[in-house]
């Protein structure tokens, strides 16, 4: 039977999915260089689809918009571009299982991929899940998109990886490196680090959080 690595289980948790069986996330967070029989293609069919889905309905009862208008945005909130800024946002690059070829080449940071496993993922997650508890990651994990940036502060994290590239820097590396306390109420502490620029910690009660902190303070620091 497929094992989930603690970490990754962890990190599932944190986001909201519950974890019933090993093998489906494993399946979705596995990419085809691994050479595995299953990867996470046929997840990745299936999640789209409970996307597209839970925002149509969440754009249907939110909004009063004509069908033009609710079709263009649901487009661009279940784009491949939408879903991979999820994806950096949560950490799955820390999670994808990729063969060394295929992460040297920089799949791990891949628009293609990283849309490709969010979707996995929440084809997993209805699996695993069901619908209602998959809609309800959803709605937290784009909340932000849906609910539009104006008058907003883009997420901590986003601005950090846009400075970093805009400065010609590499992308940020994010590392957990303390966990204390009980799963009940456990505390994370993050370290954010930007090649020759310098590192910044934070710690909440979820990795997630942590991470996002970690990530204000930084461009406090130095943004």
């Amino acid at each position: 039977m497929s094992k989930l690595e603690p970490a990754t289980r962890e990190w599932l948790k944190d986001l909201g999915f519950g974890v019933r069986s090993d093998a489906v996330w494993h399946e979705a967070l596995t990419h085809g260089s691994i050479g595995e029989t299953r990867d996470y293609q046929r997840l990745e069919f299936l999640g789209d689809r409970v996307l597209g889905l839970a925002i149509s309905e969440w754009l249907y009862s939110s909004t009063n918009g004509a069908e033009g208008k609710l079709a263009q945005r649901l487009n661009a909130l279940v784009s491949k571009q939408a879903c991979a800024a999820i994806a950096r946002e949560i950490g799955l690059p820390d999670h994808v299982r990729l063969g060394r070829q295929a992460r040297d080449d920089g799949a791990h940071d891949s628009d293609n991929v990283l849309g490709d496993v969010m979707e996995a993922l929440l084809g997993a997650g209805f699996l695993d899940n069901g619908f209602d508890a998959t809609r309800d990651v959803v709605r937290r994990l784009w909340a932000e998109a849906v609910e539009g940036h104006a008058g907003r502060a883009k997420h901590p994290k986003s601005a950090l990886q846009e400075w970093a590239a805009g400065n010609q820097r590499r992308p940020p590396e994010y590392e957990v490196i303390d966990r204390t306390g009980p799963d009940h109420a456990a505390k994370f502490t993050v370290r954010v680090s930007v090649h020759k620029v310098g590192a910044v910690e934070a710690t909440s009660s979820s990795k997630r959080d942590a991470e996002a902190e970690a990530a204000r303070l930084f461009m406090e620091k130095f943004g």
